[in-house]
């Protein structure tokens, strides 16, 4: 297949540095971008651009979308993969903490997809491809502010799909769901230094404790190749899915919340106190 122009953010680590090479490995034109850039020498040894970004910066967002377009004149494919997270329990955590979370996760690949889309409807193609996660369809306990901010993206991605579709502008939601990168590494401090002195503090240490169990040295979590496959493939698809589901417990939790009452899935996916 012919060779896609493609902008990758949050690339210098996890599913998106995984997928700037994913993507280059298929042939395509790829520019990774990111705040570390010392961390995208890969992508640059591979072949591929590395450009500096802050997504919550618009003239970051606005230098990167022009120097592609000045480059190659389109681009093809974006992957809003740049994501924060934030864990302490919504009595706890402080609301600035909250706005930057929709910061990263929401307005940043807004404000991009206003950016590019004008340029993909023109040509009459393209495809979005929002890395969101199960937890944009289900909830756990305090998290409250990266899953309100996913289940936002994915109702920002479905109407976005509605309204570009007759463009010919594939929007697709990738959702991934326990995956080995750092992106999860400060989950126990956070708990720890949000609500872990205060009322929530026996579930604030439960799940610290869990989280550092499940990301431990023999964690069974999925490599993030494995999601930047599932990228490549939606990419190159002539008409993708409008969700992809990859990676360990996605299609486990996924199922369980979509089988059970809420009561249940509460009570289910609840540590408990001990």
């Amino acid at each position: 297949m012919a060779a896609k122009t493609c902008l990758v953010t949050g690339a210098s680590s996890g599913i998106g540095h995984a997928t700037a090479l994913e993507l280059l490995r298929g042939g395509h034109v790829v520019y990774g971008a990111a705040r570390r850039v010392h961390r995208m020498e890969a992508i640059s040894e591979a072949g591929g651009h590395a450009l500096p970004m802050d997504v919550t910066k618009e003239e970051d967002l606005q230098r990167a979308v022009r120097a592609i377009l000045d480059a190659h004149g389109r681009i093809d494919v974006l992957v809003n993969n740049a994501g924060a997270v934030v864990h302490g329990a919504v009595e706890d955590t402080p609301l600035e903490m909250a706005r930057a979370e929709f910061e990263v996760n929401v307005f940043a690949p807004a404000r991009l997809t206003q950016l590019v889309l004008p340029h993909m409807r023109a040509r009459g193609s393209g495809t979005i491809v929002n890395v969101s996660s199960v937890g944009g369809e289900i909830a756990l306990p305090l998290g409250a502010w990266y899953y309100a901010s996913k289940h936002a993206l994915e109702a920002f991605s479905d109407t976005l799909r509605m309204e570009a579709g007759p463009f010919g502008v594939d929007v697709v939601v990738i959702q991934p769901g326990v995956i080995r990168t750092d992106f999860e590494a400060g989950t126990a401090r956070q708990l720890r230094e949000i609500s872990g002195n205060g009322a929530y503090r026996q579930m604030a240490e439960a799940m610290a404790r869990a989280a550092e169990t499940q990301l431990g040295g023999d964690n069974p979590a999925s490599d993030p190749g494995e999601v930047a496959t599932t990228i490549r493939q939606a990419v190159e698809a002539a008409r993708p899915e409008t969700r992809y589901v990859v990676g360990w417990q996605a299609e486990a939790l996924l199922n369980l919340n979509r089988s059970l009452s809420d009561r249940e899935f509460d009570a289910a996916v609840t540590v408990p106190l001990k």
